[in-house]
């Protein structure tokens, strides 16, 4: 990660809860509460939402979706990099007219997606847009520089299609 980052909060470490599992996953659950289960932040033209079921652990299908990785949604796992980022993805979406990120829409199969990247593409916010509102569906650390050069590829020609301001 580089400075282009300053602007957002800091990292939550396993460090910070003494190491303990639980009182960090608490502590990362406290954060993804109060910025998108007590309040939610804007968008433009469109309702904000994120997916509650199924609960596990009476935690928000989308809060796992934000802080464990894998293909396979029973044998997902977590994943301390989007753990410490928590505290992202809401200020990254509250900057999409900002010039502080990129964005840009994209296909998925049958589903328009809205990329939100931090300027160097090395994180990256996933939301699901509908017809009248839009989810927030995971964000993840571009771990590779191959996958960043991807992300820049795919924004740029985004841009030049003039779907996005990337």
């Amino acid at each position: 990660m580089t400075d282009a980052q300053s602007w957002l909060p800091s990292l939550i470490t396993l460090a910070g809860e003494d190491g303990d599992w639980n009182h960090y996953l608490e502590a990362v659950y406290a954060v993804f509460r109060r910025d998108f289960v007590e309040t939610k932040p804007g968008y433009p033209g469109k309702r904000f939402a994120m997916k509650r079921h199924p609960m596990a652990l009476g935690k928000e299908a989308t809060f796992w979706h934000l802080v464990q990785e894998g293909p396979v949604e029973a044998d997902r796992i977590p994943d301390l990099r989007r753990c410490e980022r928590i505290g992202w993805p809401r200020p990254m979406i509250e900057a999409l007219e900002t010039g502080q990120v990129r964005v840009w829409r994209n296909t998925r199969g049958q589903n328009q997606r809205v990329v939100i990247a931090v300027n160097d593409f090395s994180y990256v916010v996933i939301l699901d847009e509908r017809d009248d509102f839009v989810l927030l569906w995971t964000a993840y650390v571009v771990e590779h520089q191959h996958q960043r050069d991807k992300l820049a590829r795919e924004c740029a020609a985004s841009r030049k299609e003039g779907a996005g301001n990337g």
